[in-house]
């Protein structure tokens, strides 16, 4: 069963120090680890990587992931997409911006309606990160999140995030946090945006085209026009919108049909929801395979967590740039619809539904450690 990894530790890590010797990012602010077959590039601010490359069906090397040309306007760009970086301590929704901890109820600060997104406006995201390990083939960055920093979050949490590539053009990802005095809501996730045509397929920019399959997520959680969980987790019936169990299927499989509309909360077409993994998965077994027919890239996800998050930026709004990586000569914006997040966590809103038994693995208290994994696999079809 893929499941949250908390166990008991002492932990021996320079947490949130710049380890000596550390060298400086390029010259365009960027650090790139490679392998054969796989390159990456990170910048400290929100531990975001920057840029994936990997290689299309005629070995040439794309971009797969958004993001800036310009190192320095991610902590600039006021709307804030989250690009490729970790949110936290509590990634996705609080509904009504409280939980409670031992009969003490915490409040959060409002940010998507009257929820809280990711722990606020100055989520983990929103932070510069010490880089605290650097090699030819992995990075390490470490943060310091105090008490308070995010609105309602108890105690001071270390975190760190290692981002590793191998030569089977593998991006590997652990993460490990912990509370050292009081027990504290964590979930993070890599928060994602692919388009595995970079942007380049003439005769769509548009993610609809992308083929998904989960072989072991039949179960999904109903959300309310505001995309939080209303505590039903319902199965997807074979072909339905929200089946990508029985068969691979085009993300846009199901344009056609009248769910299509509001399947991901109120004016939002496609998906935005979280789909549960099942109890009974194999270890390492690849739980997702997103895949482009015109790029001829497959890219697999293994991951230790109990479900995944999909949103295919039904918000992009056409304003945002691509870079330079992608795109053509007329295609030069991040329209509605042209990518896709995948967020490996846990059960969205899970401190506030206890019917669904995940509190325990998302409050973590004095002596445990966080830990979280996920792997992405790149081949050609």
């Amino acid at each position: 069963m893929h499941g949250l990894n908390i166990i008991t530790a002492s932990i021996g890590m320079a947490w949130g120090v710049a380890g000596q010797g550390v060298p400086k990012p390029g010259a365009d602010g960027r650090y790139t680890i490679s392998a054969p077959g796989i390159r990456a590039q990170f910048i400290a601010y929100g531990a975001t990587l920057t840029n994936l490359f990997v290689n299309n069906k005629n070995g040439k090397e794309v971009d797969v992931v958004l993001g800036y040309d310009d190192a320095a306007y991610y902590p600039k760009d006021t709307s804030h997409p989250t690009y490729n970086s970790i949110p936290g301590r509590y990634a996705n929704r609080i509904g009504k911006a409280q939980f409670t901890i031992d009969g003490k109820t915490y409040r959060t600060q409002k940010n998507d309606g009257q929820n809280t997104l990711h722990s606020g406006t100055n989520n983990w995201s929103y932070r510069f990160w010490n880089v605290t390990d650097v090699s030819t083939d992995s990075i390490t960055f470490s943060i310091v999140d105090k008490e308070g920093e995010s609105t309602g979050m108890t105690g001071t949490v270390l975190g760190n995030v290692t981002y590793s590539v191998a030569a089977n053009a593998t991006w590997n990802i652990k993460m490990m946090a912990t509370s050292a005095d009081v027990k504290t809501p964590l979930m993070l996730t890599q928060h994602t945006y692919f388009n595995l045509d970079a942007y380049k397929n003439p005769s769509t920019s548009q993610i609809w085209d992308h083929t998904l399959s989960m072989p072991y997520s039949r179960r999904y959680l109903a959300i309310d026009s505001g995309a939080l969980p209303t505590g039903q987790i319902l199965t997807a019936s074979a072909g339905s919108i929200n089946d990508f169990a029985s068969a691979p299927k085009p993300l846009g499989h199901a344009r056609s049909t009248s769910a299509f509309r509001g399947n991901c909360g109120s004016g939002c077409e496609g998906y935005n929801g979280f789909w549960v993994f099942d109890d009974n998965t194999p270890k390492d077994a690849v739980i997702l395979t997103l895949a482009s027919p015109w790029s001829g890239i497959k890219a697999d996800l293994r991951t230790n967590q109990v479900g995944v998050v999909l949103y295919t930026c039904a918000w992009s709004d056409g304003s945002a740039n691509l870079k330079k990586t992608q795109g053509t000569g007329s295609r030069k914006k991040v329209e509605k619809s042209s990518c896709i997040a995948i967020e490996a966590q846990d059960y969205i809103d899970g401190i506030n539904r206890p019917a669904w038994g995940r509190v325990d693995a998302q409050i973590t208290g004095p002596g445990e450690v966080y830990l979280w994994s996920s792997s992405w696999t790149f081949s050609q079809l």
